[in-house]
């Protein structure tokens, strides 16, 4: 064997180009885990490091919202919740909402965010938007606790229980959310590197797809109320995913299949979309962001 055949097989790790737009590279990925977990942590710490309330704001975002929307949509506007205090119905949709919003407005400042990193060293740049997923999925958990403690107090104050097997499938639900804000923020962190304009849309956006995702109202008042503008709700898979999250938790409306088969089929589809289009944009971001 030649010294040079003894040099090429020595080398431990070889950086080339992908040959698929659909590639996770989760074998990469898998190599740099240690580097996954470090922004995971980065991101958990950091957020709120010099802020004087610190990681108490995981509680506070989604109380003051549920108090504002029990208010506002409960008490003025005179919106039902059946047997469910106002409170935690609204409490149930926020906390799966806050879940989506976050992957989205996060991943979709990838590239933007973290040029200065991207130009100095080499590493799998799909690990910049999973960790994001997964720093967004502890803070998931942690705000999953306040509805917990808020249902106990119901349930000992008269509430009927609804705690049942049901509750096994919400992960499936948060694995939904999570690929669908994940796809949607690949695919506008790939765009806004040639569009910067497009970052300052996306958070009034996300607001407005909120009032039309069934967060705070049950998918079947609208279509009571508004029976000409229902389809814009039933077309839109965000509302399955909390309506159906609302069914599993307090079994309050309704699980529709054909919903949730819609659903999974757009997840899968912006999933794999985003990722083609953030694999051809990390080859040739750098020269225009």
């Amino acid at each position: 064997m030649s010294n040079t055949e003894l040099k090429q097989n020595d080398w431990l790790y070889e950086i080339k180009p992908k040959t698929s737009n659909f590639s996770l590279n989760l074998q990469e990925v898998w190599r740099y885990r240690d580097l996954l977990i470090l922004f995971v942590k980065r991101d958990i710490v950091t957020v709120y490091k010099q802020t004087i309330l610190g990681p108490l704001w995981y509680f506070i975002q989604p109380l003051f919202t549920a108090i504002t929307f029990t208010i506002i949509f409960n008490n003025v506007a005179g919106i039902q919740t059946g047997s469910v205090p106002p409170f935690l119905f609204n409490l149930a949709g926020i906390i799966v909402w806050n879940y989506f919003t976050a992957c989205l407005n996060e991943t979709s400042d990838t590239f933007k965010k973290n040029a200065s990193i991207f130009g100095k060293v080499y590493f799998p740049r799909v690990i910049m938007p999973m960790a994001t997923v997964i720093t967004n999925l502890v803070k998931l958990g942690i705000q999953f606790l306040i509805f917990i403690g808020f249902y106990v107090y119901f349930v000992l104050n008269g509430m009927e229980s609804t705690l049942s097997y049901k509750w096994l499938f919400l992960p499936f639900l948060v694995v939904i959310m999570g690929l669908l804000g994940l796809g949607l923020g690949m695919i506008i962190s790939s765009m806004v590197t040639k569009y910067r304009d497009l970052s300052f849309l996306v958070s009034f956006g996300v607001q407005l797809l909120m009032y039309i995702s069934a967060v705070m109202y049950p998918m079947a008042l609208i279509k009571e109320k508004l029976p000409t503008l229902g389809w814009i709700i039933e077309y839109n898979p965000l509302a399955y995913v909390i309506e159906t999250s609302r069914y599993i938790l307090l079994n309050e409306g309704a699980i529709s299949f054909g919903g949730l088969a819609y659903t999974v089929a757009v997840t899968i589809f912006v999933f794999f979309a985003g990722l083609v289009i953030f694999n051809r944009t990390e080859k040739s971001f750098i020269d225009t962001v």
